[in-house]
């Protein structure tokens, strides 16, 4: 009843909410993309997406949906692996950021190991700078991790906003420097929080410095000071900085997968593995994450 390329198509625009990025994405035109979503619906008798030329939602329906396409395309490539007698093997080194500490990633790679017992992955858990280091130097095989809004590197799982978070109890006194809450470098977030009070002009001092997720969100929530963080994973105890603090925009983010540049054995088993972080990209996003 359901084409898988169709349903392919489908998360694909569900997680970029974008048909010229699903296109680019899947390496089609976007009038098929808009074909395959529109077949899709003549399938399910239902609307899968409200857009315009603004905006695309998810229905109702849509968010129904996304639950069966992921079932679907599961069973649909374990059958065809089954029949094909294809099974990925050999070492698989992934590297990811420290942001996907508190999401679902341990879901999806459980998935993986159980369609793929015979792949050792090894999980390297950093810095996205530091990832992207060790990727370039050969010391990965794909990572899943930040990038600058306009760095062109790495497939896109999707795009954020960075916002200024803390504990709902911070006030910040204008008259007194901003006391930052960072990475090391060279983490990705740090670097734009002080970029961004550099161009305001505005007094700063770090409190808190820790290459771990916890680390910081223990100092977030004792209240010591702020935080560049995504506005899509905002962890629990955590809130967004009113606007009334002053404290300047931040900008955006992307969040990628990116495959190392050299041709490896691990190669067959990266874009399996890749295909099922793009597949489950939703999953990676917190429930209960605040705006």
């Amino acid at each position: 009843m359901y084409d898988p390329s169709q349903l392919r198509t489908f998360l694909a625009v569900a997680q970029t909410l974008s048909f010229t990025q699903a296109a680019r994405r899947l390496g089609l035109r976007q009038s098929t993309v808009s074909q395959h979503v529109r077949r899709l619906e003549d399938a399910a008798g239902r609307q899968l997406f409200s857009r315009d030329t603004h905006s695309v939602e998810l229905t109702e329906d849509g968010e129904a949906m996304l639950g069966f396409a992921r079932r679907i395309l599961e069973v649909h490539e374990q059958a065809a692996a089954f029949f094909t007698g294809t099974r990925l093997r050999g070492r698989l080194r992934f590297g990811a950021s420290e942001d996907f500490v508190l999401t679902r990633l341990p879901e999806i790679l459980e998935g993986f190991r159980h369609d793929h017992p015979e792949v050792d992955l090894e999980l390297t858990v950093e810095l996205s700078g530091t990832l992207h280091e060790q990727l370039a130097a050969g010391k990965l095989d794909l990572v899943l991790a930040k990038r600058r809004a306009e760095d062109p590197l790495g497939e896109l799982v999707w795009h954020d906003d960075l916002v200024w978070i803390g504990a709902e109890r911070l006030r910040l006194d204008p008259a007194r420097p901003v006391p930052l809450i960072v990475y090391p470098p060279p983490g990705i977030t740090r670097a734009l929080a002080l970029e961004a009070l550099e161009r305001q002009g505005r007094d700063w001092r770090i409190v808190c410095t820790s290459g771990s997720l916890n680390g910081l969100i223990a100092a977030a929530q004792a209240g010591l000071g702020v935080m560049a963080h995504s506005r899509g994973l905002i962890p629990p105890g955590l809130f967004r900085v009113p606007d009334r603090a002053g404290l300047p925009e931040l900008g955006k983010v992307d969040f990628v997968l990116v495959h190392s540049p050299r041709r490896s054995p691990a190669q067959t088993a990266a874009d399996a593995l890749a295909a099922a972080i793009l597949k489950g990209g939703e999953q990676l996003r917190p429930t209960g994450a605040r705006g």
